[in-house]
């Protein structure tokens, strides 16, 4: 299926619901330090959708064999990649960098965004780890523009990773977002050679088309393992990972970041 492109008045829509999300991060952002629970930090944004009239798109998910999710949330600390389900047994400590991504409905639309913040005190290498994944996001964004490939989002992601020196996660990509939270493209972090065995559909660039774009890099080797939770990813050799996400609409203008405040 083909992406759905977009009216004005449905974007505007996506930006309100942006927004939403971006308060949501805000008042997370404010709260982290050491010592707070990532359920905390889940009962935080969801009062902030609530407040505004926005339901959590994660609560109640349950794609293919996963048992539904049971979060606002997902909060990831130091290791894990995406997907960590929140708990009050899971405190923040000095020197953790912790990943939370949230997406909400607003008006039958979806907003979508993830950041990755550091609690207290980080080491240089987490601090460069983070701000690496920030330029590569920064430089897909850059890439989303009309006459562009899905391709070129995703080889501007890679690239980015590269040359500061971190792999990407390749089995989980972004997406597209609209009325579903998952809709196409698929927005890859690496673009395969034509031999490989993983393909994706190279969608045209044009305008209306909305969709998350998220880079996952890691400091180590790329291999990942799925928790007994049915949930939380974490890399195999325990090495750090960064997370950013914004939702982006495609414009005759340039790139539209609908999740910013």
């Amino acid at each position: 299926m083909a992406p759905v492109l977009k009216t004005t008045d449905e974007l505007k829509i996506m930006r309100a619901a942006g927004r939403i999300v971006a308060a949501a991060h805000e008042e997370m952002r404010r709260a982290i330090a050491p010592g707070l629970t990532t359920k905390a930090l889940d009962t935080l944004a969801l009062t902030v959708l609530r407040d505004h009239g926005a339901d959590p798109c994660f609560l109640g998910y349950a794609p293919g064999d996963h048992p539904p999710y049971p979060a606002t949330i997902t909060a990831c600390i130091n290791q894990e990649l995406v997907h960590g389900i929140p708990s009050a047994e899971r405190i923040l400590e000095e020197g953790d960098i912790v990943s939370v991504d949230v997406a909400c409905f607003y008006q039958g639309y979806v907003g979508d965004a993830a950041f990755t913040h550091p609690v207290g005190e980080i080491s240089r290498s987490a601090r460069r780890l983070m701000k690496a994944t920030e330029n590569a996001l920064a430089a897909a964004i850059a890439a989303s523009v009309v006459g562009n490939r899905i391709s070129d989002v995703a080889k501007a992601t890679a690239k980015s990773a590269a040359r500061s020196g971190y792999s990407v996660a390749r089995e989980y990509t972004g997406h597209g977002v609209g009325q579903a939270m998952h809709e196409e493209p698929q927005v890859p972090n690496w673009w395969p050679g034509k031999k490989s065995k993983v393909q994706w559909q190279d969608y045209e660039l044009l305008p209306g088309m909305t969709y998350a774009i998220e880079p996952m890099l890691i400091a180590g080797r790329p291999d990942l393992m799925e928790l007994a939770d049915g949930w939380t990813v974490v890399t195999k050799d325990g090495s750090l990972t960064a997370h950013f996400e914004h939702t982006v609409a495609i414009s005759e203008d340039g790139p539209l970041v609908l999740t910013l405040p």
